[in-house]
């Protein structure tokens, strides 16, 4: 309710009345919910990327971190679509089973590629839901694992490597590409970077690909 204040304030220059932002929000979870269990009907979405994001709930007047997840997709015409949201209370496989069975109700059919974090029970869930859809870990979240242990000081440099072989034109060369920076972020002392670049199998796009 205070976001909501802030943002009319900021537009209109006055707050509207938590009453009324509460007669609004009424009217407005209509159309949510309506649009959240809509059919997908826009033919086959081949790309899902999927993540889980914490927000704080008001539950009988305790708060508490509560998980959303997300799922969004590229349609047959080339653009992005916002299949759903739902509350997961945490990122379990359960949750995800759950998530993914109602998209799957909902009509999201012909799934080949599944983007998300490294999340086990996402990907169990994928496994059980979607088990001819393959896996590919989301590269923000690569990145963020190997920068939480790259000092600051370092932290272009190792972007710049790690660029670097995302750029290369096939899987071959990303892979000999990156053995080398494996090689270069131990001669930098950087063991525990170097590390997270193997256990992502050296090719930040699939899981579980060994070296």
């Amino acid at each position: 309710m205070r976001r909501v204040e802030d943002i009319t304030e900021a537009l209109w220059g006055n707050k509207v009345s938590p009453s009324t932002i509460s007669e609004l929000n009424k009217k407005a979870y209509v159309h949510i919910e309506d649009w959240r269990n809509r059919p997908l009907q826009c033919g086959k979405y081949l790309y899902v990327y999927v993540d889980g994001i914490y927000l704080r709930r008001n539950w009988g007047g305790e708060y508490e971190n509560v998980a959303i997840l997300i799922a969004i997709a590229v349609n047959e015409d080339g653009y992005r679509e916002v299949l759903g949201a739902a509350e997961g209370m945490k990122e379990d496989k359960a949750s995800w089973v759950n998530f993914f069975q109602w998209l799957r109700g909902r009509g999201l059919e012909g799934v080949k590629l599944v983007v998300g974090d490294k999340c086990l029970g996402m990907l169990e869930a994928v496994g059980e839901v979607y088990p001819d859809a393959k896996y590919q870990r989301c590269t923000v979240h690569f990145y963020r694992n190997v920068f939480s242990v790259v000092p600051r000081s370092k932290g272009k440099l190792v972007a710049k490597m790690l660029k670097a072989i995302h750029a290369k034109e096939s899987k071959t060369a990303s892979l000999a590409k990156a053995r080398d920076v494996v090689a270069a972020l131990k001669d930098l002392k950087l063991k525990e970077a170097a590390k997270k670049v193997e256990e992502s199998g050296g090719d930040p796009y699939l899981y579980g690909v060994s070296l």
